[in-house]
């Protein structure tokens, strides 16, 4: 039987979701659409294996064809981030926090102090957030952005970790905007003589894709998602030098997990092979561009972007001048079928769970093949809604339209 036929209630509800993906624009940044390929293989009997330890040196029987499929992926992980000889990779964190966290715990000590972003000018929950496991773990000092740029200012953040001699730098951001120079923060990094970790989730796809600059040539170890900008499973890897490995290795198994989930791992090789082409450089590319594209849309329609502009996936739009909170804009927003997530800015007077402004992404829509052309259009929406939030109903409706015409890959 099917799963209609033996669960109608979470058939109906897994259809909705379908609709709703199809039917609405998705500019959520930390989202994207998995191919029909990396779907299959997270859904596929590998989630039936029990596989703790890692290849070689499972506790349990019944291992060969799991120990090839994490080689694999492994493998894929290396060729699709160019990685030299003497780095090694770890495909078994649940996500991206986990990955985080297994890192500081094997590498520092409870109370070390660890340089990051804070939150509101673009760093994550496990940056150092005081109500995440790292905040109240490892002592966090937060830089942020320029007040006259809304950018990395490098010499005030080298300033910083002089003053905090960080045993750990960390820099690799969730809501910032510009392209990293990731020399700049090994170079500060050497004179603190600190670990250098950049947490990539978000541009990975961006580096692979060759339109982001990498942090490998410079840093020590680099953590990542796989399924914001390189269209993977909710998963996350770990690259690091191999004096690290060890180290890491034990503190994601045993240290911090049990089994790893090979059908998500099976699901990582997928998308690394997809990911190490030229159809996908090309796809990575059109990210950037339509991202630029609707921010300079946005700009002529008078909102402010953080930094005044963007060279990635995603831009914060400063919603100060338009009389209106982040909270009020995604909620008028996906009224009107665009899907956004509200976000803080630099120094934002307003609460992280009413902020500011709104995060706005570009990959999930360019995977439906939108160019700049549709990038117009769309702000113009947005304009609309911000402007008149009485009109929300008809915008849905000429999104929903709109949207047939750039088929959802992989629904």
């Amino acid at each position: 039987m099917s799963l209609k036929q033996k669960d109608p209630q979470i058939y109906k509800l897994i259809q909705a979701e379908r609709k709703r993906q199809q039917e609405s624009l998705n500019l959520i940044a930390s989202e994207n659409f998995a191919s029909k390929e990396v779907m299959e293989a997270l859904g596929s009997v590998l989630g039936n294996k029990y596989a703790e330890n890692y290849p070689g040196k499972r506790y349990y029987g019944g291992c060969k064809v799991v120990d090839e499929v994490e080689n694999l992926a492994k493998e894929r992980v290396s060729a699709a981030f160019d990685l030299p000889l003497d780095w090694h990779i770890n495909v078994q964190p649940y996500s991206g926090s986990p990955a985080n966290l297994e890192v500081y715990n094997a590498l520092l000590e409870p109370g070390d102090t660890i340089m990051s972003m804070d939150l509101a000018s673009g760093g994550h929950l496990t940056h150092g957030s005081p109500v995440n496991f790292s905040g109240r773990t490892y002592k966090f000092v937060h830089y942020g952005l320029s007040p006259k740029s809304g950018k990395l200012d490098y010499m005030e953040i080298l300033k910083l970790a002089d003053r905090v001699n960080p045993k750990l730098i960390l820099c690799g951001y969730t809501a910032y905007s510009r392209e990293i120079d990731f020399k700049k923060f090994r170079e500060i990094a050497d004179k603190a003589k600190a670990i250098a970790m950049a947490d990539i989730s978000h541009i990975a796809g961006l580096i692979v894709g060759g339109v982001h600059s990498s942090p490998i040539p410079f840093f020590d170890v680099v953590t990542s998602t796989v399924h914001k900008t390189l269209r993977g499973p909710r998963a996350a890897i770990v690259m690091c030098k191999d004096k690290y490995a060890a180290a890491i290795d034990k503190s994601v198994f045993p240290g911090m997990q049990g089994g790893p989930h090979e059908n998500a791992i099976a699901a990582i090789a997928v998308t690394m092979k997809e990911a190490h082409t030229r159809t996908f450089r090309k796809y990575a590319e059109q990210i950037v561009n339509n991202c630029k594209a609707l921010a300079h849309a946005l700009q002529d329609f008078g909102f402010k972007i953080v930094s005044e502009g963007t060279d990635n996936h995603l831009m914060i739009v400063d919603l100060t001048n338009k009389n209106i909170t982040g909270m009020e804009a995604q909620k008028h927003l996906e009224a009107g079928g665009i899907v956004s997530s509200r976000s803080p800015i630099p120094a934002d007077p307003r609460k992280p769970w009413d902020p500011s402004g709104v995060r706005l992404g570009t990959a999930a829509i360019t995977s439906r093949g939108m160019k700049e052309k549709e990038m117009k259009k769309i702000a113009s929406w947005i304009a609309a809604v911000i402007t008149d939030r009485s009109i929300a109903d008809q915008v849905k409706d000429e999104v929903r339209r709109f949207c047939r015409n750039f088929p959802a890959p992989g629904l």
